[in-house]
């Protein structure tokens, strides 16, 4: 199950990172796209960071659990 949480953290860093791309190729020709991108690279970085924290928490409940 961790394994898994990890595997999609990363996803949402390949998405920021094609989403930071489109936006340097589309500056200049399709401003509202880019602008578009943008949004979603935010949000991208802001769900990697959620979900990393969350897996953190997951992973220290389940130590404290079998160290009882």
């Amino acid at each position: 199950m961790i394994k898994i949480l990890r595997y999609t953290e990363y996803l949402y860093l390949i998405v920021a990172g094609f989403s930071i791309f489109r936006i340097f190729t589309d500056w200049n020709t399709d401003r509202s796209m880019a602008y578009f991108f943008i949004f979603f690279a935010i949000v991208s970085i802001g769900m990697f960071l959620f979900r990393r924290n969350y897996r953190k928490k997951f992973e220290q409940r389940k130590r404290d659990n079998q160290n009882k």
